[in-house]
């Protein structure tokens, strides 16, 4: 086992100079270790946690990457979080993919996801990627202009190893992006005051699908900002508009909530 003289903080410094993202939490890291263990560069863990990450430490041996024994208080300021559960597996930071046809020829073949527009931020995003993960949705596609929804530590953490199940892309315009989706994916939008209700969703599906010569069609679940919803330009560019019925206490759900319903429905249907 590799054994690091320099302190903790300066190895959170260096994370920055080499681009490397601090994934942390056991169920992130873990899928991370199982799934996609070629990601990884470093791992830091605590010594009650060598045994479940033995597997992984044996990988990082034999391709020569470093692993380390640290305690809580390191583990702490390598991710700065308190957090860690445990464990910081330290990856290079993600690159997401621009949004291409190819995707959406993909998706068109009875995938379901997520298109998001200013969610707003990290936790939100981990949160609908731990749902679309549960829930088997296929992709999430972020806005290049969304500077707060992004793959971060704690985007990593929330989602709770669904990073490792779902295709991520971004776009530099929703609508722009919409309007290719939209020829071969159905695409519904969600709004408090929309007058179809959740529970119509199997009607939209069936009436659109005929429309895409889908037996199963791709559907696009596409979720805006907590504030101030989609936008009308994006609204335009989706077949239907949807909402989720409650009493009126509260004005919505948090968005993340409010997918994971959409998720669910999607996932019964």
């Amino acid at each position: 086992m590799t054994e690091w003289r320099f302190p903790a903080i300066l190895a959170a410094m260096l994370n920055k100079l080499t681009e490397e993202l601090a994934v942390c939490g056991y169920n992130a890291a873990a899928a991370l270790a199982e799934y996609h263990p070629e990601k990884i560069n470093r791992l830091f863990l605590r010594e009650d946690r060598l045994r479940q990450f033995a597997k992984l430490c044996k990988n990082l041996a034999e391709r020569k990457r470093p692993y380390k024994l640290c305690e809580d208080a390191e583990l702490e300021r390598i991710c700065k979080s308190s957090h860690h559960q445990g464990v910081v597996i330290m990856i290079e930071e993600p690159v997401v993919a621009w949004a291409v046809p190819e995707d959406i020829d993909v998706w068109a073949q009875g995938k379901t996801g997520l298109v998001l527009h200013s969610v707003g931020n990290d936790h939100n995003l981990g949160a609908m990627v731990r749902s679309a993960a549960f829930f088997d949705a296929h992709f999430v596609v972020i806005s290049n202009a969304d500077t707060e929804a992004r793959l971060t530590t704690s985007a990593y953490r929330v989602a709770e190893g669904g990073m490792e199940h779902v295709c991520f892309r971004r776009v530099k315009s929703t609508v722009n992006f919409l309007k290719a989706l939209s020829k071969q994916v159905i695409t519904v939008g969600t709004d408090t005051r929309a007058r179809l209700r959740i529970r119509d969703l199997r009607a939209i599906i069936h009436e659109k699908a005929p429309v895409l010569r889908a037996e199963k069609p791709g559907v696009a679940i596409v979720v805006g900002n907590e504030e101030s919803g989609l936008p009308p330009e994006v609204q335009e560019h989706c077949a239907a508009i949807v909402r989720i019925p409650g009493i009126g206490n509260i004005e919505s759900l948090n968005v993340a909530q409010a997918a994971t319903i959409f998720l669910h429905e999607l996932y019964e249907l």
